[in-house]
């Protein structure tokens, strides 16, 4: 035997909020389009991406901490308005479901 699992190994990265290191499928990707940074749930925007919590705290550190623009390798201050109220949208949903 090699050793090796045949568990498929989860691509972990980096939430730009908090800093903490999470499964790919538990962060949300966002990209810059234009000034704005808009939320690709489905992973298939194009541009690099950059991987959030999908929850306001983490959202607000990264805003906070101007992490939206220099993980995304823009100029200047994006607008988070697209992807916060896609976290809301989310969070209401999650919470209306018993």
């Amino acid at each position: 035997m090699s050793g090796r699992t045949h568990a498929g190994a989860c691509p972990e990265r980096t939430c730009v909020g908090c800093r903490k290191r999470a499964a790919k499928t538990d962060l949300l990707r966002t990209v810059a389009a234009g000034v704005d940074c808009v939320p690709d749930p489905r992973g298939t925007l194009p541009g690099r991406g950059a991987y959030v919590h999908p929850a306001l705290v983490c959202i607000d550190l990264a805003v906070r901490r101007r992490a939206f623009p220099r993980a995304l390798r823009v100029p200047g201050p994006l607008d988070t308005k697209a992807l916060r109220h896609h976290v809301e949208r989310q969070t209401v949903a999650e919470q209306a479901t018993p």
